[in-house]
Protein backbone atom coordinates (compact mmCIF):
# COMPACT_ATOMS: atom_id res chain seq x y z
CA UNK A 1 0.00 0.00 0.00
CA UNK A 2 0.88 3.27 -0.69
CA UNK A 3 1.34 5.52 2.40
CA UNK A 4 1.87 9.43 2.37
CA UNK A 5 5.22 9.38 3.46
CA UNK A 6 6.56 7.27 0.68
CA UNK A 7 4.91 10.20 -1.79
CA UNK A 8 7.15 13.04 0.35
CA UNK A 9 9.99 10.18 0.53
CA UNK A 10 10.16 10.11 -3.36
CA UNK A 11 9.28 13.93 -3.80
CA UNK A 12 11.91 15.18 -1.46
CA UNK A 13 14.98 12.72 -4.11
CA UNK A 14 15.96 15.70 -6.38
CA UNK A 15 17.65 13.95 -8.77
CA UNK A 16 15.52 11.12 -10.72
CA UNK A 17 15.60 8.53 -13.95
CA UNK A 18 12.16 8.05 -15.42
CA UNK A 19 11.97 4.97 -18.30
CA UNK A 20 9.39 5.38 -20.50
CA UNK A 21 10.09 8.82 -22.36
CA UNK A 22 9.00 8.23 -26.14
CA UNK A 23 11.51 9.32 -29.43
CA UNK A 24 8.01 11.40 -30.90
CA UNK A 25 7.92 13.84 -27.60
CA UNK A 26 4.23 13.06 -27.16
CA UNK A 27 3.31 10.89 -23.67
CA UNK A 28 2.89 11.10 -20.48
CA UNK A 29 6.80 10.23 -19.73
CA UNK A 30 7.73 13.20 -21.96
CA UNK A 31 4.56 15.41 -20.22
CA UNK A 32 6.57 14.35 -16.50
CA UNK A 33 9.76 14.58 -17.69
CA UNK A 34 8.94 18.69 -18.88
CA UNK A 35 7.29 19.23 -15.96
CA UNK A 36 9.26 17.71 -13.58
CA UNK A 37 12.21 19.51 -14.61
CA UNK A 38 10.33 22.82 -14.79
CA UNK A 39 9.38 22.84 -11.01
CA UNK A 40 13.32 21.69 -10.10
CA UNK A 41 14.02 18.10 -10.50
CA UNK A 42 17.02 16.94 -12.21
CA UNK A 43 15.61 13.94 -14.35
CA UNK A 44 17.80 11.48 -16.22
CA UNK A 45 15.45 10.05 -19.20
CA UNK A 46 16.47 6.24 -19.75
CA UNK A 47 15.83 4.95 -23.03
CA UNK A 48 17.28 1.52 -24.83
CA UNK A 49 17.39 3.04 -28.32
CA UNK A 50 17.36 6.89 -28.38
CA UNK A 51 20.29 9.41 -27.75
CA UNK A 52 18.17 12.42 -26.49
CA UNK A 53 14.18 13.25 -25.91
CA UNK A 54 13.18 16.71 -25.70
CA UNK A 55 16.82 17.72 -25.96
CA UNK A 56 17.89 15.55 -23.05
CA UNK A 57 20.29 12.86 -23.17
CA UNK A 58 19.60 9.84 -22.68
CA UNK A 59 20.83 6.51 -21.23
CA UNK A 60 20.08 3.31 -22.57
CA UNK A 61 20.26 1.39 -19.53
CA UNK A 62 19.83 2.26 -15.19
CA UNK A 63 23.12 0.87 -15.06
CA UNK A 64 24.37 3.92 -17.16
CA UNK A 65 23.43 6.48 -15.64
CA UNK A 66 25.84 9.40 -15.68
CA UNK A 67 25.17 9.93 -12.04
CA UNK A 68 23.16 8.42 -8.81
CA UNK A 69 19.95 8.90 -8.44
CA UNK A 70 17.44 9.39 -5.89
CA UNK A 71 14.87 7.76 -7.76
CA UNK A 72 13.10 5.95 -10.69
CA UNK A 73 10.06 6.85 -12.26
CA UNK A 74 8.12 4.21 -14.36
CA UNK A 75 6.04 4.79 -17.34
CA UNK A 76 6.26 1.45 -18.86
CA UNK A 77 4.29 -1.49 -19.50
CA UNK A 78 3.84 -3.69 -16.96
CA UNK A 79 6.65 -6.41 -17.79
CA UNK A 80 8.80 -3.47 -18.61
CA UNK A 81 8.74 -2.52 -15.10
CA UNK A 82 9.27 -6.30 -13.61
CA UNK A 83 12.93 -6.05 -15.39
CA UNK A 84 13.45 -2.59 -14.57
CA UNK A 85 12.73 -2.98 -10.30
CA UNK A 86 15.34 -5.32 -10.97
CA UNK A 87 17.89 -3.21 -12.66
CA UNK A 88 16.88 -0.02 -10.07
CA UNK A 89 18.38 -2.72 -7.28
CA UNK A 90 21.32 -3.47 -8.95
CA UNK A 91 22.23 -0.10 -9.01
CA UNK A 92 21.38 0.98 -5.79
CA UNK A 93 17.95 3.00 -6.14
CA UNK A 94 15.77 2.71 -3.04
CA UNK A 95 12.61 4.51 -4.24
CA UNK A 96 10.80 3.66 -7.25
CA UNK A 97 7.28 5.06 -8.34
CA UNK A 98 4.97 3.00 -10.62
CA UNK A 99 2.74 5.44 -12.62
CA UNK A 100 -0.31 4.13 -13.08
CA UNK A 101 -0.39 1.68 -15.72
CA UNK A 102 3.42 0.63 -15.02
CA UNK A 103 2.59 -1.78 -11.99
CA UNK A 104 2.25 -5.35 -11.75
CA UNK A 105 1.88 -7.55 -8.50
CA UNK A 106 5.31 -9.50 -9.28
CA UNK A 107 7.04 -5.70 -9.71
CA UNK A 108 5.51 -3.80 -6.81
CA UNK A 109 6.44 -7.67 -4.56
CA UNK A 110 9.85 -7.54 -6.05
CA UNK A 111 10.10 -3.73 -4.43
CA UNK A 112 8.58 -4.87 -1.39
CA UNK A 113 11.17 -8.07 -0.74
CA UNK A 114 14.24 -6.01 -1.74
CA UNK A 115 14.06 -2.61 0.07
CA UNK A 116 12.76 -0.47 -2.46
CA UNK A 117 10.50 1.92 -1.01
CA UNK A 118 7.63 1.65 -3.61
CA UNK A 119 4.90 4.14 -5.04
CA UNK A 120 2.27 2.87 -7.24
CA UNK A 121 -1.25 3.56 -7.79
CA UNK A 122 -0.82 7.25 -7.88
CA UNK A 123 0.08 9.97 -10.84
CA UNK A 124 3.42 11.60 -9.75
CA UNK A 125 1.82 14.58 -11.08
CA UNK A 126 -1.02 15.18 -8.71
CA UNK A 127 2.01 15.51 -5.72
CA UNK A 128 4.82 17.04 -7.30
CA UNK A 129 3.31 20.57 -7.08
CA UNK A 130 0.10 20.03 -8.64
CA UNK A 131 -1.26 22.55 -10.94
CA UNK A 132 -4.33 23.04 -13.00
CA UNK A 133 -5.78 19.49 -13.92
CA UNK A 134 -3.44 17.67 -11.47
CA UNK A 135 -4.23 19.96 -8.87
CA UNK A 136 -7.88 19.25 -9.20
CA UNK A 137 -7.94 15.88 -9.44
CA UNK A 138 -5.72 15.84 -6.14
CA UNK A 139 -8.04 17.75 -4.66
CA UNK A 140 -11.32 15.37 -5.93
CA UNK A 141 -9.07 12.01 -4.51
CA UNK A 142 -8.66 13.92 -1.11
CA UNK A 143 -12.76 15.09 -0.76
CA UNK A 144 -13.42 10.96 -1.50
CA UNK A 145 -10.44 9.95 0.56
CA UNK A 146 -8.71 8.56 -2.05
CA UNK A 147 -5.35 9.90 -0.93
CA UNK A 148 -2.21 7.98 0.64
CA UNK A 149 -2.57 6.99 3.77
CA UNK A 150 -0.73 8.51 6.76
CA UNK A 151 1.69 6.66 8.91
Amino acid sequence: MTTQASVEGFLAEKTLAIAGVSRSGKGFGNSALKDLTDKGYEVLPVHPEAEEVGGVRCSPTIAELPKEVGGLILVVPPDQSEKLVRQAKDAGIKRVWMQQGAESAAAIGYCESNGIDVVHGECIMMFAQPTGFHRFHRWLNGLFRKLPAQQ
